[in-house]
């Protein structure tokens, strides 16, 4: 429901503002007094088009807001949750639209795209009048209507779901399908890449370990006469190392005797004979174990010269070879498996079809009935409206040859006959708008009761082009639906006023250099002047004044 509206430097408007209740609040005025400029700017807000020419002159940006309060379990609170922008029960719609014609518009102080907005303003409220904002027209908002009116939801839900499986099962089945040309050479390839990588079957680690063989096996001879060098001078030879080390050992055991600050030293000259020894002792073994064999040598080269080419080929260091042969190995395995996945896929996509196609059909069931009642239950109110001959119908096309869509097989569209004679068309045909203004409030009332749409609906001059009886039976209707909801009407007929729960008076006022826009919440003395003008014209006279009163009176 719409609850505050604030409009500054929006046309001929300087600065209004609006606060409003549920019910229906009629909007009058003297033609040209701006009634209709309060439904524009209430569009702009919620996402409409604006430009610069909405600017009033003379000032640099017009600024609209509009607060809302919404239900928690409303489709308007559900679409706050989901773009995370938190609310309390209430959320604010601003729109800045400057000078040069850019726009910022924001929700509850985010700054959102216009799209997105719109978004939310077609759940926020309905406009109703000679407007591109006519949700009616449109041919989602129709299935939507008739959907909530023939209480379709638990239909639609398992379609949403089967079609999300169908999309999955085909995005996998093309991909298959697609690489399938190709399976048969991709098949050869990998199985000889497989089979090579097999054969050479290199171990983790085992490519390093070649290289340093490769490497000690071409210099054998060099470090085996190393070695032997090293272990004369360490411990065999004549003057080696150990031998000297145990000779200044002795000295210092004779010494240690006179000065005990030997001590270190000698404990350090005893580790170095260990160390001596045990290094001896290694370098023999090593030698001893240096083999030159000309036949290992060649073994170890060609090997890695194999490993060397493969991963030249694959492109990878020789010690990623073996992770290469197992992500191949993977993918042949897939690949020999495609052939049966295309089969089980096409079964599933199949099966899941055919799950569509009946609930589908349950679908197109349910909008059938709903279809018939909603055409005879707009019908009969199109009679009271001032069409007499008016009918009404909602024709459910089926085509079941298509992909399968969330809303079902069914093309939903309204079609109406204004005048006895005339063949049905399309809604969105009707040329007169005040005839589509009357069907659409034909629409409304006959589906509110059960439908879950927005709770603030505007009129604007859902009257034109009637009177008299029929005029009232418009107020009444409007007044109806103001008792399941909000209601805003502009009107310029006293019948259609005088069935409101609240009456505004829009009014133009200039001081003859500047013209601006004026709003009255009118008290029911104000109101009975204001319904005796609009019965009587510019002199308001006694008996224009005793019948607003009994108009008034009568709503009550």
């Amino acid at each position: 429901m719409l609850t505050h509206l604030q409009i500054r430097d929006f046309a001929i408007i300087d600065a209004i503002e609006l606060e409003l209740g549920p019910g229906l609040t009629a909007l009058t005025g003297e033609t040209g007094a701006g009634k209709s400029i309060l439904v524009d700017a209430v569009m702009a807000v919620v996402g409409g088009r604006a430009g610069a020419d909405v600017v009033r002159h003379g000032a640099e940006r017009a600024e609209l807001a509009a607060t809302f309060r919404v239900s928690a379990d409303s489709e308007a609170a559900a679409w706050l949750a989901a773009q995370s922008i938190e609310h309390d029960g209430e959320v604010m719609l601003r729109r800045v639209i400057g000078r040069d014609g850019r726009s910022r518009l924001y929700v509850n102080g985010q700054v959102l795209p216009l799209g997105v907005v719109r978004e939310l303003g077609d759940l926020l409220i309905d406009i109703h009048g000679q407007s591109e904002f006519l949700s009616l027209l449109r041919r989602d908002s129709q299935r939507r209507l008739l959907d909530s009116y023939g209480d379709a939801g638990r239909q639609l839900e398992p379609l949403a779901e089967l079609v999300a499986q169908w999309r999955e099962v085909r995005a996998n089945l093309l991909r298959l399908t697609t690489e399938a040309g190709d399976r048969a050479a991709r098949l050869e390839l990998l199985r000889y890449q497989v089979e090579e990588l097999n054969d050479l079957n290199l171990a983790p680690g085992e490519a390093a370990e070649l290289g340093a063989e490769a490497t000690r096996l071409a210099h054998a001879g060099r470090l085996q006469e190393s070695t032997r060098a090293a272990l004369d001078l360490l411990y065999e030879g004549e003057a080696n190392a150990h031998a000297l080390a145990s000779r200044a050992q002795a000295l210092l055991r004779s010494a240690l005797a006179v000065d005990a600050r030997l001590a270190s030293s000698a404990t350090q000259l005893d580790e170095a004979l260990i160390a001596i020894k045990e290094a001896a002792l290694a370098l023999a073994q090593y030698s001893e174990a240096l083999e030159l064999d000309p036949r290992r040598q060649e073994a170890v080269e060609s090997r890695l010269a194999r490993v060397e080419e493969l991963a030249r080929k694959h492109r990878v260091d020789p010690g990623q070879l073996p992770t290469v042969r197992e992500r191949l190995a993977g993918e042949l395995a897939a690949l020999d498996g495609a052939g049966a996945s295309v089969e089980e896929l096409t079964a599933r996509l199949t099966a899941i079809t055919d799950r569509y196609r009946s609930a589908a059909k349950r679908l197109t069931k349910v909008r059938g009935v709903a279809a018939k009642a909603l055409g005879e239950a707009v019908s009969t109110k199109m009679k009271g409206l001032g069409m007499p001959g008016g009918r009404f119908s909602v024709s459910v096309e089926t085509r079941a040859d298509g992909e399968p869509r969330v809303h079902g097989d069914d093309e939903i569209e309204f079609r109406v006959s204004a005048n006895p004679g005339q063949p049905e068309k399309a809604l969105q045909k009707v040329a007169s708008g005040g005839e589509l203004s009357r069907i659409s409030l034909s629409v409304q009332v006959a589906s509110v009761a059960g439908r879950a749409g927005p709770a603030c609906m505007i009129f604007d001059e859902v009257d034109a082009g009637v009177g008299g009886a029929v005029a009232e039976m418009v107020g009444r209707e409007l007044h109806a639906l103001g008792t399941r909801g909000q209601v805003l009407c502009v009107t310029h007929l006293p019948q259609v006023a005088s069935q409101a729960d609240e009456q505004v008076r829009v009014a133009k006022v200039s001081d003859g250099t500047t013209t601006r826009t004026t709003l009255s919440r009118l008290s029911d003395a104000e109101r009975v002047e204001e319904l005796a003008r609009m019965l009587g014209g510019v002199s308001i006279t006694d008996v224009a004044r005793k019948h607003a009163r009994e108009m008034l009176k009568a709503r009550r």
